[in-house]
């Protein structure tokens, strides 16, 4: 039995992991964080990096314990979820394109402003949902929460066990990507960062296009199967 239980947990942590890791992309979303924080310094990154790190693993924990009975509770479908929070994407992605590059006294000014509590306040919002963790990831969460339930308790228990470690593997992994990601973009030069940060937000626009399209798709379905003559 506690072979079995073990061996429930480590199958669900690589699940998770492979379910989770492409869909949160850290390597992809630290240019955003980097464009988002411009002014910010080192000392207030690296406190966001943790507080975005935390936020990311309780919401998708909670996501994948419990998000499915919140959803159904408020008659809320994942289509909505995706509608929804697809177009914050799409809204935050438009500021980014059209931001204008900071001069160096903007950056000063910036520096000065953007102040430790500053920085809890937009710790979540936007910052982890929807940058870091969007309506997406909200999404894969809760199905993999749903595949991971078992009718004997201790298996379920276990395969939950191991999806939390995913969670918090992706959490290390989501801290060290924005922890350092100034440093893994310096090869670039400013020129480069600038490119590659216009680029990552088109993507991220185009991300949110993608999923707003999922959402509007299975609603459109969901209308014209009801819709169909029996």
């Amino acid at each position: 039995m506690a072979f079995e239980l073990l061996l429930a947990l480590g199958k669900s942590f690589l699940f998770v992991l492979a379910a989770i890791l492409p869909i949160l992309n850290p390597a992809a979303t630290a240019p955003i964080f980097l464009s988002l924080t411009e002014g910010a310094s080192a000392s207030t990154r690296a406190l966001l990096a943790r507080r975005i790190a935390f936020n990311m693993f309780a919401l998708m924990a909670g996501s994948m314990l419990v998000g499915s009975y919140v959803l159904a509770f408020f008659g809320i479908s994942l289509p909505i979820v995706r509608v929804g929070g697809g177009l914050i994407v799409v809204a935050t992605a438009w500021r980014l394109l059209h931001a204008g590059h900071a001069s160096e006294d903007l950056r000063t000014e910036l520096a000065d402003s953007f102040t430790p509590e500053q920085a809890r306040r937009q710790a979540f919002y936007p910052l982890t949902f929807p940058i870091s963790c969007g309506p997406g990831c909200i999404a894969a969460a809760i199905t993999v929460g749903v595949a991971l339930h078992d009718e004997r308790l201790p298996l379920s228990l276990a395969r939950m066990g191991g999806g939390v470690l995913a969670l918090v593997t992706v959490g290390a992994l989501l801290y060290l990507a924005f922890r350092y990601a100034q440093r893994l973009l310096k090869p670039l030069g400013e020129a480069g960062t600038l490119i590659f940060l216009r680029l990552s937000a088109f993507i991220l626009l185009c991300l949110g296009v993608q999923i707003v399209w999922d959402g509007a798709s299975e609603l459109l379905y969901g209308v014209l199967i009801a819709a169909r003559p029996a």
